[in-house]
């Protein structure tokens, strides 16, 4: 008898999660081996709480219209389960949910957090008595994940701030020379400069900014970022300056911390942009102006990358693929195979190797000076954020899916879900 599937999403979201969502969903609904399609809503905690939803009984071209809509469409959440021998009871329900449902199949949709979850939900289900086949799918617009050429969501967020930072020059340009000379904008990015760096595709001319790109891979120089910033208003009339939410003091400590409280181990990074005006204003009198796109940026789906999107839909489709074929463990990735044309294709990687773990911006790709990306990160860059892949607009718009969330039925009883671990 055919085994449910089950899919859940995970961690921060982006523009194209539901792309991925949607190939799962078109690829498992398409095999005889695969019964219904389930999904749990907010994540993990979902499926503790056995809070499931029915995919089958969605409407099917709200279902298609995922394939644009950003967000998570079945929720997400930041919540580590802990291991086997720290919280079995955890486990247990798992395992207790899976066979409830008739459960054979679990794709867990999330960053590199989410795939230590994964790795865990796999190694359990046979020591427990009901084997599980578990993918973890990639998914962060950090583009920190190792083993795969990108991650999904960093194209159409580097295709979103490119495209600021262009816009926004315009407008910088025009007023400088009675108005703001220094523009910061402070992007998403906690250990890796992807995004920042990013912001250089921007350029359509020499001279044209970013003029400085702040990566957290560089500690924060003072003194330098001073000098910097003057030669640029001394040489263009203005100064942009793209800055990661991740830049660090040369202690090591965060430049800027938002909430001195921690979420879930986590500090709430932010305050950046603010703090980097203040300085231009103390110490050389320009008019600054700050921007944070904060959620914007991993959420304008109207922006999207078509590259961004095939590959999200395909990962997933690509997961059913390997999950029917025997796979389990795994996480597909995307392999580069030319940039000039780009070229792709999709392999797996066991998720030991790749669960908790972040890539940084490597050195080949920033400049000596540090404030700048290197031909060779723009040529890797180039080809992530082509192509279009706008909703469809009524009444002047973007259109977006919602889905009805059809609740099934609950044969357990209530689980105390606990702390999450960090």
């Amino acid at each position: 008898m055919a085994k449910n599937v089950l899919y859940a999403q995970s961690g921060g979201m982006t523009s194209v999660i539901n792309a991925t969502a949607l190939g799962v969903i078109e690829a498992a609904r398409a095999s005889d081996r695969m019964g219904r399609v389930l999904a749990a809503r907010d994540g993990i905690i979902g499926v503790l709480d056995e809070a499931l939803v029915d995919v089958d009984a969605e409407d099917p071209d709200t279902l298609a219209a995922l394939r644009h809509t950003p967000g998570g469409a079945f929720g997400a959440c930041r919540f580590d389960i802990g291991t086997p021998e720290d919280s079995p009871e955890q486990y247990e329900r798992l395992v207790e949910v899976f066979c409830a449902h008739d459960i054979g199949y679990f794709f867990y949709n999330g960053g590199g957090g989410s795939m230590l979850t994964a790795q865990k939900v796999a190694s359990i289900g046979e020591r427990l008595g009901h084997p599980v086949t578990c993918i973890g799918l990639p998914k962060t617009i950090d583009n920190d994940l190792p083993m795969t050429d990108n991650s999904p969501g960093f194209g159409s967020t580097a295709k979103f701030i490119a495209t600021a930072v262009r816009e926004i020059e315009c407008d910088l340009r025009s007023m400088a020379t009675t108005s703001t000379k220094v523009f910061v904008l402070e992007v998403m990015g906690r250990h890796a400069g992807w995004i920042a760096a990013a912001s250089a595709l921007a350029a359509q001319r020499e001279g044209d900014g970013p003029h400085l790109i702040l990566f957290a891979e560089r500690a924060f120089d003072r003194a330098d970022f001073i000098r910097r910033v003057r030669e640029a208003v001394d040489t263009h009339g203005y100064c942009m300056v793209v800055a990661s939410e991740g830049l660090r003091c040369p202690s090591g400590a965060f430049f800027s911390v938002e909430q001195d409280s921690e979420v879930y181990g986590w500090e709430q990074l932010g305050g950046v942009a603010p703090k980097l005006v203040d300085i231009v204003e103390r110490e050389l009198g320009y008019k600054t102006h700050w921007a944070v796109p904060d959620y914007m940026q991993r959420a304008g789906s109207h922006l999207a990358s078509a590259t961004d999107v095939e590959q999200a839909y395909m990962l997933g489709r690509r997961a059913v693929e390997m999950a029917l074929a025997g796979r389990n463990a795994v996480m597909p990735v995307i392999r580069r195979l030319g940039d000039e044309p780009y070229r792709w294709t999709i392999d797996a990687v066991d998720l030991a190797n790749v669960a908790d773990v972040e890539v940084p911006v490597p050195d080949t790709f920033i400049t000596d000076d540090g404030y700048g990306v290197t031909e060779a990160g723009l040529r890797y860059l180039r080809p992530l954020v082509r192509g279009e892949a706008a909703p469809p607009y009524v009444d002047g718009l973007p259109e977006y899916a919602r889905l009805e969330m059809v609740p099934v039925e609950k044969k357990l009883p209530p689980f105390d879900i606990g702390e999450p671990h960090a």
